[in-house]
């Protein structure tokens, strides 16, 4: 009998306390200043290796369009 009561009373304050296990749904960032100052520094790189792609791709469309232009002239005169 004596062991039924204290699994109880274990299992009551076991039940009891589960809730303060329980993750919070906050989270937790412990990045300083230096970690956001890389990921800037990484945003950066990737933003300048960007801007000469777009450029180029621009310049090839253009030049496309001036081909096939071009093309359709000679084949209308």
């Amino acid at each position: 009998m004596r062991t039924r009561i204290a699994a109880s009373a274990v299992a009551t304050v076991l039940g009891s306390v589960s809730s303060a296990f329980a993750a919070s749904g906050a989270r937790e960032d412990n990045s300083g200043v230096f970690a956001w100052i890389f990921l800037g520094f990484c945003a950066l790189i990737i933003v300048a290796q960007l801007i000469p792609s777009v450029l180029t791709t621009i310049g090839m469309a253009k030049g496309v369009a001036d081909s096939v232009g071009r093309k359709e002239a000679v084949k209308h005169s």
